[in-house]
């Protein structure tokens, strides 16, 4: 396992790391989360994601549960969680209200977090979406008031647009504010844009760090997919419900049978190829991974041999796959 900076802050994460979405809670208990957290830290990974929409708060209350239960040096791992849609309060939702990044929102959203996750701070905290009804100087305030309060110690956004990461670090900079340093996209072989052309010139303009997500397109990169949605999956669950037709796209599925071939001639699986494929990128601060099962964790873990076989002829044959159909 290899170490990499934050974009320019001094932390380093591991190029690899854990997150928690749709499987904590819905399809991962406390006991096979301690598990995984466990074999992922043994492994080298540092770095675990997480945010207060999870299951509705559940996924930051099993995450909790496994770090009490492994009982880690706290200066040994990185904790992260996001802020965006809130947890229902009274029957009214904050998204409802539109409110989702002002202060008082903010300031009260990381105490939850914290009460959820069983910790003093957090290392990193996301603003989880844009909010156009909150002028931005008023998220960057809080969120650098909430540094300073020692309740985290760097913050960034995820799914924000190139302007407004842009206008978030020069207010941060005129004000003398904590600067956001970490952007948190979607990024995979099917969906680039954002990190490979919107976000190209911020990586030298202010240093910014990526941690991204999705890595295996929401499963459709195992290859699993292609005969249709097996049970136990992700897809197969009622909550998903929604990513069922882009899961079953015929022209991807039919791609990722292209990446197979490949796969096999470097003795690896379509899942690793895919890991090794984000790993190999520069920019790239983390790659996070999801599992619901400890075998599936080992699994991808396995792209870390498989990054230096992808040369760039086989960097070509795997975009001349795939370029045509990302976005």
């Amino acid at each position: 396992m290899q170490y990499r900076r934050l974009g320019r802050a001094g932390l380093q994460v591991s190029e690899l790391s854990l997150g928690s979405w749709v499987t904590y809670h819905n399809q991962v208990d406390t006991k096979a989360a301690t598990e995984m957290l466990a074999a992922a830290f043994d492994a080298g990974i540092n770095f675990f994601d997480n945010a207060e929409i999870y299951a509705q708060g559940e996924s930051e209350v099993v995450m909790g549960q496994a770090f009490k239960a492994l009982g880690w040096n706290r200066l040994d791992y990185i904790v992260s969680s996001k802020f965006f849609w809130g947890l229902q309060r009274d029957g009214v939702t904050t998204t409802n209200r539109k409110d989702t990044l002002n202060r008082k929102y903010l300031m009260q959203a990381v105490d939850g977090s914290l009460k959820r996750l069983q910790l003093e701070h957090l290392d990193l905290i996301y603003c989880h979406r844009p909010d156009p009804h909150t002028p931005i100087e008023e998220t960057v305030w809080a969120m650098s008031d909430i540094i300073r309060q020692g309740k985290a110690l760097y913050w960034g956004t995820s799914e924000w647009s190139a302007g407004d990461i842009r206008a978030a670090w020069e207010i941060a900079e005129r004000h003398h504010l904590h600067k956001p340093v970490v952007e948190q996209p979607q990024y995979h072989l099917f969906h680039r844009r954002k990190v490979e052309q919107e976000f190209a010139r911020l990586y030298d303009d202010i240093g910014l760090g990526l941690t991204t997500w999705s890595p295996l397109a929401s499963g459709l990169l195992t290859g699993k997919y292609r005969g249709g949605i097996p049970a136990g999956s992700r897809g197969a669950l009622d909550n998903m419900a929604w990513m069922r037709e882009q899961l079953q796209d015929k022209t991807k599925n039919d791609a990722v049978g292209q990446l197979a071939d490949i796969a096999a001639e470097l003795g690896c699986n379509t899942a690793q190829l895919a890991i090794a494929w984000i790993n190999r990128n520069p920019r790239v601060s983390t790659v996070i991974l999801g599992a619901s099962r400890l075998e599936q964790l080992r699994d991808n873990l396995g792209a870390l041999a498989v990054t230096p076989r992808l040369t760039p002829e086989v960097v070509e044959r795997i975009d001349a796959i795939t370029r045509p159909l990302a976005q």
